[in-house]
């Protein structure tokens, strides 16, 4: 799959377009340009074809200071009317205002003149580098009749060497560009550019000053036949990450995202706050990455920096037992003197084409964006018991009654605010686990006019299950919600130990056999919010007059605080020692 640059006479924004491995330097070699060279028209020059190219990746301002050797260069990109020339008061301040302007664009360019232009230039073009900022630095160079020829000309340190400006770049750049003759520039000028938005690094080309204005038939081909490759993400390996690290994800009770400062030369932004909204998990930004990520998200938490971070940040985020950070970087400032309390093996890190996950796989050629993309429709957000709280009391009203089971399910549905003339019963005094089948169906009998809707954990069910078959034999629409979480959790907040662990039922398929063809029945289980959604729609709608089921399935560590209060004092309470006699 190849990505053609344009034709010269379309200077249109913006191309995505490729090129090959970074750190590849173009330096050519040919001798000094013949005195004939083979014409093209008028307009067809280098000064245009580097105008062009600029306007076509979505430049529109060139920063940049005059020195002689550039001067004609800036002629011709003045003379293009999609282009604004933007003087700098220095080569520095040119170079800081591409990074800016790359910020918010995508790419930029500056141009500087040879060697005390570069030179002061490198600077900011290295801050770029290290910001993963596309910027095209274009420096006006000597005339190509100089190369090679032991000449000492002005604006260098004395030496017939002219390298001295190019091995600087060399380290600081992603791609290397010497234009000294006119039948490869078009080339050269193009695998820079592409380089550039490819790797999203800063590119460095030369340009002999004596060639700007020259017209040559290289620049009027249309299309230029120049082709690269654009980074894809391997199918087959996105899949598997995805999988992984859902799983991954899933076994988390309480998971966070953390946006890192890669987030933008990946380009995932857009695809990071998808993800935040489909998980529901906290969000955190690091503090090189904060603009990147939305702050008025809901789930928004703050700045994580350590010691440093936004109260309570800190916190949240190293407390958590899943951590997906999306292109960090953890330098010394970034982790406050490397003093973050993080671990490896809780930790999913995204860079902008591999995905990590714990100690576990590394997965190459996935592009960030492609995988948050693709983790943010899977609906893999393990269901918690405030989410199915939250949906429970959309279903209130004055035609439904609420059952409160025995257990936990008394904290979740003291928080339910009732409705007029919506119904409420739970057994306290007694305390009896299991109450609330029968309860269910004695209720219901009296108030037919009213939906009743029963939320009773799966120990307590385990005990009562049978009267299922009674209410369908009575002909009973109620809402049965079955909350699995694995065991005795209001036992277990008061004294865990293996006797608050019980068998796991195939719950759906009990009732499923109970119901045996009689009767109107109808069972669904939800693992995820998104199945939650769907059950409760379906039991509302079209299964409205038949006796629905619904499994909810619950990490057995995801309960509320209340619970876990509650559970402290009583066990204090029954534990306290006899009093003196």
């Amino acid at each position: 799959m190849d990505t053609n640059i344009g034709a010269l006479n379309s200077c249109k924004p913006p191309l995505g377009i490729g090129s090959p491995p970074s750190g590849t330097t173009s330096v050519m070699q040919s001798p000094a340009l013949p005195h004939a060279p083979a014409a093209g028209p008028p307009d067809a020059t280098m000064g245009r074809h580097i105008a062009c190219r600029l306007i076509q990746i979505g430049v529109t301002d060139v920063f940049s200071v005059p020195g002689d050797f550039n001067l004609v260069l800036l002629d011709h990109l003045i003379a293009d009317p999609g282009l604004n020339l933007v003087g700098c008061c220095n080569e520095l301040n040119a170079g800081y205002a591409a990074d800016g302007y790359a910020r918010t664009r995508g790419v930029a360019a500056c141009v500087v003149t040879f060697t005390v232009g570069g030179l002061s230039v490198l600077n900011a073009i290295a801050s770029a580098y290290s910001e993963n900022l596309p910027v095209v630095c274009i420096v006006g160079g000597p005339n190509s009749n100089d190369h090679g020829q032991s000449r000492v000309i002005h604006h260098t340190i004395g030496m017939p060497d002219f390298s001295q400006e190019l091995r600087c770049f060399q380290t600081i750049t992603c791609f290397q560009a010497v234009v000294k003759n006119l039948e490869d520039a078009h080339e050269q000028i193009d695998t820079a550019i592409s380089t550039a938005l490819k790797e999203s690094k800063p590119v460095y080309i030369s340009i002999s000053c004596n060639l700007p204005a020259i017209p040559h038939p290289a620049f009027c081909r249309e299309p230029v036949p120049f082709a690269l490759s654009p980074k894809l993400t391997n199918q087959m390996g996105l899949e598997a990450a995805v999988e992984a690290a859902a799983e991954f994800l899933n076994r988390a009770v309480k998971p966070v995202m953390v946006g890192g400062p890669k987030l933008r030369v990946a380009k995932a932004s857009n695809a990071f706050a998808e993800l935040a909204d489909a998980c529901g998990f906290p969000v955190a930004v690091m503090p090189s990455a904060k603009g990147l990520v939305p702050e008025h998200h809901p789930h928004f938490i703050g700045t994580y920096w350590g010691a440093v971070s936004t109260a309570f940040c800190a916190e949240i985020v190293e407390s958590a037992d899943a951590y997906l950070f999306a292109g960090p970087i953890f330098n010394d400032y970034s982790s406050l003197g490397y003093s973050l309390i993080l671990k490896k093996e809780k930790a999913i890190i995204l860079q902008p084409d591999r995905v990590v996950i714990g100690n576990g796989p590394s997965f190459g050629c996935v592009l960030m964006k492609d995988f948050l993309e693709a983790l943010s429709k899977e609906p893999k957000e393990p269901l918690r018991v405030n989410v199915l709280f939250e949906h429970i009391q959309d279903m209130l009203s004055s035609e439904s009654a609420m059952i409160a089971e025995t257990g936990e399910s008394w904290f979740n549905c003291q928080k339910l605010k009732l409705p007029r003339g919506c119904g409420y019963e739970f057994q306290m005094q007694y305390g009896s686990i299991g109450w609330s089948i029968g309860a269910t169906l004695g209720y219901a009998q009296v108030v037919p006019e009213k939906r009743v809707i029963a939320c009773i954990g799966d120990g307590s069910f385990q005990v009562t299950a049978q009267d299922v078959s009674t209410m369908l034999r009575c002909g009973q629409n109620n809402i049965i919600f079955l909350i699995n979480n694995g065991g005795y959790t209001i036992q277990a907040v008061v004294r865990d130990g293996p006797y608050n662990v019980i068998k796991n039922w195939n719950y759906t398929g009990l009732v499923e056999a109970i119901h045996n063809g009689e009767g109107k029945c109808w069972t669904a289980k939800a693992l995820y919010e998104e199945e939650l959604i769907e059950a409760i729609q379906t039991a509302t709608g079209p299964k409205k007059d038949c006796l629905c089921f619904i499994e909810v399935i619950i990490h057995k560590e995801d309960t509320s605080k209340e619970v876990l209060e509650w559970g402290a004092r009583i066990s204090a309470a029954n534990g306290c020692l006899p009093n003196p006699q």
